[in-house]
């Protein structure tokens, strides 16, 4: 790492208090589950790199009430069968916060073993509403907002600005897809739109001809899908190739360069909701100049900033509670701001970060831009 990064990082860190020398001996060892691999893989490994640089930056200014911090990864592939396996992995690590997991159906997976556990829980990506708002995991944080908010704008700009009145909504089938899916019809409905067609696919099929022909033959205006990259990239193929013109529109798990390179010329024109644009707060200079000073060119990937975000809160929870006990951390995350890369946050009851929230973005050139 370049000193230079090192010093603006500590330099910030010391604006919301410096990490203490309050307990010391021992170590903190921060969890971090995900899809390290597989198809999901360039939305977990992002949290992983982010997770490395803070843990170096906070390591090399003291540690975390004279404690250094050690990482624990394990491999989820984003699957929920596997992600227990992870939990308990992580168990018998001694994690001391969890920073994951990735998707929401492996989230809610893992979560009853960490609440179980007494464990804080804190994911970067996992947007499923029910993960905060059923009230049954008081253990979870996530630093970014939840898909009623995505649907909402995502079925907003599909009808108000794209003017869309005969829409076709598509989804993977998982809690993320289907959920976002379900909220995106919920809100066309109460607008008074028809929803052509409501239709669940299966992940790593090769062909989706069949849900194509059948947008195709209602008339469709329109797409909304809710999943991930790996099914949208297929089915916007499928639907250029058929001479269909119509808009597609998409959640954050579409949004990112992973669908760019598999759809390719099909991405173009592609739509997709996404964290709002936080480019213009200092720690996300920060973060990512720390990621360029320690990578050979290339942007950090999906989540890493809202990453990068949550391991500085779980971490920060730990210095100003000056415990790892489960009580003083959750209490430190929901009274004490901190200022990361997504905003000087902190957590409401619920454990959904206060101040976050949704863009719109669409594929031009091949890249995602911001739609104003």
């Amino acid at each position: 790492m370049k000193r230079s990064v090192l010093t603006m990082l500590v330099a910030v860190m010391l604006t919301v208090g410096s990490f203490g020398s309050a307990i010391a001996g021992g170590k903190v060892v921060l969890g971090v589950p995900g899809a390290h691999s597989g198809d999901l893989a360039a939305y977990g490994l992002p949290t992983v790199e982010a997770a490395k640089l803070v843990v170096k930056a906070i390591n090399d200014a003291g540690g975390v009430n004279g404690m250094q911090v050690a990482i624990s990864t394990q491999d989820d592939q984003c699957k929920p069968e596997f992600a227990t396996n992870a939990a308990m992995k992580l168990l018998s690590d001694g994690v001391t916060v969890v920073l994951g997991h990735i998707c929401s159906g492996a989230t809610k997976a893992a979560l009853p073993i960490y609440k179980e556990s007494n464990l804080v829980c804190m994911s970067p990506s996992a947007t499923n509403p029910p993960l905060t708002q059923s009230g049954d995991y008081p253990n979870f944080f996530r630093t970014i907002a939840s898909d009623d908010a995505q649907a909402a704008l995502a079925a907003k700009f599909a009808m108000e600005k794209l003017g869309l009145k005969n829409i076709a909504i598509i989804h993977d089938k998982g809690d993320y897809g289907k959920g976002f899916a379900e909220f995106a019809q919920k809100y066309v409905e109460e607008a008074g739109v028809k929803v052509a067609l409501f239709e669940g696919v299966t992940p790593g099929a090769v062909d989706y001809s069949a849900v194509v022909q059948k947008i195709k033959s209602t008339g469709a205006d329109g797409v909304i899908f809710g999943g991930y990259h790996p099914e949208a990239s297929k089915i916007v193929s499928q639907i250029r190739k058929k001479k269909m013109t119509i808009p597609f529109v998409s959640d954050d798990g579409v949004k990112g360069k992973a669908f760019i390179d598999i759809a390719g010329e099909a991405a173009e024109g592609v739509y997709a909701t996404g964290p709002l644009d936080i480019t213009g707060n200092p720690m996300y200079k920060v973060a990512l100049d720390q990621y360029k000073a320690t990578h050979e060119g290339g942007e950090p990937g999906a989540f890493y900033f809202e990453a990068y975000s949550a391991a500085l809160a779980l971490l920060k929870a730990i210095d100003n509670a000056k415990s790892t006990d489960y009580d003083k951390i959750v209490e430190a995350l929901r009274t004490t701001e901190v200022e990361t890369p997504v905003g000087n946050i902190k957590f409401d009851a619920k454990g959904d970060a206060i101040g976050v929230g949704f863009s719109v973005y669409q594929v031009k050139n091949g890249e995602y831009v911001e739609v104003k």
